[in-house]
């Protein structure tokens, strides 16, 4: 091979131009985050990004497993905040710690058709489903936006309902506490299913992670009803719970968006470019053509083509298999990528002005 870029024969072709030893810790994150200001805080705060491959865990299996783990111990969390935050609903009758604790609990449902996507998604290929039942997981995100609709519905009907028949609040102070704990559980939940969602590339899971950091948010909000009811206003509790109710459906937004390119097959520009720099860096590699990803739950399948530089298929054959191992360790969370190697002509080769007048 010589050392200049050959040309492509594909649009958007890549040329390879430096060897298969190169560090690969250059291409790990070839595409940047907000990371300064207040921007940049609030971005990884409420957007997290579910691509890491440095942090990924590549087997299929240890990664349900992870998820699975994640799922119940959220669950647990998220119910025993549930329960704490009823207790007080009973003791102060708070029409806005009520639709707080109906939508933490709610939230906390949304955990077991995940639970069942992630079960579901361990099973084989068959010859039905010839790609897996990774897919569950889109259908339970489905599900979750519905369940999350519903809830948002009960506590705003529960809100007006208040609004009409008013009834005084009781021991304001617990709404305090009872606020602090459903933001402290919500908290908690939402930092363990991103940190493990972004592990195993779970976009579902990261964005239930995400849905709990703001159900924190909104206990805040029950926090700040029960101090305009020690200011002297009562109407701020029913006024706090319709907000909820108004801000759930206005978030569910972007939970509807991300499950919705999911099911259209949308990848992260970021992972083509990954992979296509991978494919090129691979020794005998001569250019990178058609790069295609796609998540099958939260694992990835592709497949590229490449030009080659070998005399026979058998050579060809194996540098497609040096390329596709070098995918999977750049991108992470790859079950199955293949690699098409097309054979550069002999006439093609021999004629080095053509490489010449290209570069």
């Amino acid at each position: 091979m010589s050392g200049h870029r050959r040309p492509g024969l594909w649009p958007g072709g890549l040329g390879h131009d430096h060897e298969h030893g190169q560090d690969h810790d250059e291409h790990a994150h070839p595409h940047a985050h907000p990371h300064g200001g207040v921007r940049g805080f609030l971005h990884d705060l409420f957007v997290p990004h579910t691509h890491d491959s440095a942090a990924s865990i590549d087997d299929a299996m240890e990664a349900s497993a992870a998820g699975i783990r994640a799922l119940k111990i959220s669950l647990l969390v998220l119910l025993a905040t549930t329960v704490l935050q009823a207790i007080v609903v009973a003791f102060t009758g708070s029409v806005a710690l009520l639709a707080d604790t109906i939508h933490n609990f709610a939230d906390a449902l949304t955990a077991v058709p995940l639970w069942i996507a992630f079960v579901l998604g361990r099973r084989a290929a068959d010859r039905r489903y010839t790609y897996g039942y990774g897919r569950a997981e889109d259908l339970a995100g489905m599900f979750i936006v519905f369940v999350v609709a519903l809830s948002a519905a009960v506590a705003g009907w529960q809100a007006i309902d208040r609004f009409i028949f008013p009834r005084p609040i009781e021991h304001p102070w617990l709404l305090v506490a009872a606020g602090l704990i459903g933001f402290v559980g919500n908290e908690v939940v939402a930092i363990y299913r991103i940190r493990v969602g972004r592990r195993i590339g779970s976009a579902a899971l990261v964005a239930d992670g995400v849905h709990a950091r703001l159900d924190g948010f909104t206990s805040l909000s029950v926090v700040l009803g029960a101090i305009g009811i020690l200011l002297g206003f009562p109407l701020a509790d029913p006024i706090i719970g319709l907000l909820i109710s108004v801000s759930i459906m206005i978030l569910l937004g972007g939970t509807v968006r991300a499950i919705g390119a999911r099911l259209m097959d949308a990848i992260d520009p970021a992972l083509v470019k990954r992979a296509e720099q991978a494919l090129a860096r691979t020794t005998g590699v001569e250019v990178v053509g058609r790069v295609r990803l796609r998540w099958v739950g939260h694992r990835l399948t592709g497949s590229a083509t490449v030009e080659v530089d070998a005399v026979d298929l058998a050579g060809a054959g194996r540098i497609a298999a040096h390329a596709a191992a070098h995918v999977r360790q750049a991108v992470g969370n790859v079950d199955d990528f293949t690699v098409i190697p097309a054979v550069r002509s002999p006439r093609r080769t021999a004629e080095p002005e053509d490489v010449d007048s290209a570069v």
